[in-house]
């Protein structure tokens, strides 16, 4: 931050009308440890410098000291919300380094696992943020929807939480048996729960009071700061990799991008909301689609690419999540760099929220859906 020098940290106020408050690092709406310092006038936010690194542990020099395999359990632990999706941006890029590709039953695997991370991950937000603002009864529902998706994540690899799932060539094992059924159940109702959410706290009209013009994010100022993700889709930007890029079997799975025209922390909430629906059609089709066959490629045993670097990159429930990594030919990468959404998307808070109330906060930076250990890393 340049200005991080002219907010005076340690003073407990600037003069007889502004002063300094520390938001965090311990607060329940910072989703992490993250301290906000915040510069005031009355109730009004004058300035905002976010100060991090409090759970830096150094995971990009870890990497370098383990070999290729090892390193997927690892990136679970980055955005364990985004487990499945950080494992197929790493695999892709072992696997364009090595010039193997997944078997087409472990492309739509794959496909079928990221969608079904990414609305955990969604209804883990809605959950948190209704809290945050003061609502408590959405975990309770949203929280009954996401139990039935961890159920079939856990029937497939054995983890509820951190996944280790994904393999460089495909995946460690196939489906269990029963997997399409207890997705076919969750498929026929899972739209009408999230007319729920919807009628429950995003339409609340408290809640629109609250949000609508409130937090604008302007089309250019997304750009600018590199935000990704629905943050940047709510400001009308279609920008999505899975179409973009149409990595995987995306290329022939017929979706939209959820877009919203405002840019406030109101459309934020509603891109997500569509864009749990639109999971629903993607899961529909990849369960269709998906053939018989091997879920593993042929993959040596000591993996040991070529000298190279290669960028790949994938869309993560909160944006883009994306790994370069260098081979120097040995069995560990030579250098690994993570490219995680978290980081870009707060960096803008302090352009949406400076004039706000204090109170309007905790709502613009909720809307977000930022999680820490996956900016320090």
């Amino acid at each position: 931050m340049d200005n991080y020098s002219n907010i005076p940290v340690n003073l407990e106020k600037t003069g007889t009308e502004e002063y300094i408050l520390n938001m965090g690092p311990q607060h329940p709406s910072t989703h992490g440890v993250l301290r906000l310092v915040l510069k005031l006038d009355g109730e009004t936010i004058k300035d905002i410098v976010p100060d991090l690194g409090y759970v830096h542990r150094g995971l990009e020099k870890l990497f370098e000291n383990r070999t290729y395999g090892q390193i997927i359990p690892y990136l679970d632990r980055t955005d364990y919300l985004s487990a499945m999706n950080n494992e197929w941006a790493y695999v892709m890029a072992v696997e364009k380094l090595l010039g193997i590709e997944a078997p087409e039953r472990a492309q739509y695997m794959r496909v079928i696992f990221a969608e079904l991370n990414r609305i955990m991950s969604h209804l883990l937000w809605y959950s948190a943020y209704g809290m945050d603002i003061g609502a408590l009864t959405p975990l309770l529902y949203a929280f009954r929807e996401r139990e039935e998706i961890i159920d079939m994540v856990e029937a497939a690899c054995g983890g509820r939480l951190t996944h280790n799932y994904y393999r460089i060539g495909g995946f460690r094992q196939d489906l269990p048996k029963g997997f399409f059924d207890m997705l076919k159940k969750f498929i026929s109702h899972f739209s009408d729960k999230v007319d729920e959410y919807e009628a429950l706290l995003i339409n609340n009209v408290i809640f629109v009071k609250r949000a609508q013009g409130v937090g604008v994010l302007a089309k250019d100022t997304a750009i600018n700061y590199g935000v990704t993700g629905p943050n940047l889709r709510a400001s009308g930007v279609n920008i999505d990799i899975r179409k973009q890029d149409a990595y995987g079997v995306y290329g022939k799975i017929d979706f939209k991008a959820c877009l919203r025209d405002n840019g406030d922390t109101w459309d934020r909430c509603k891109a997500r909301m569509a864009e749990m629906r639109e999971c629903l059609t993607i899961l529909k089709q990849a369960m269709d689609m998906i053939p018989e066959g091997e879920v593993m490629a042929k993959v040596p045993k000591l993996i040991k690419p070529a000298a190279g670097e290669v960028y790949t990159r994938v869309e993560g429930p909160k944006g883009e999540v994306g790994v370069y990594l260098v081979s120097d030919g040995t069995d560990k990468p030579y250098r690994m760099k993570l490219r995680q959404p978290s980081f870009s998307n707060l960096s803008v808070i302090k352009e949406i929220s400076v004039g706000h109330k204090i109170a309007d906060l905790v709502a613009i930076m909720g809307s977000l859906d930022i999680i820490i250990p996956e900016i320090d890393r």
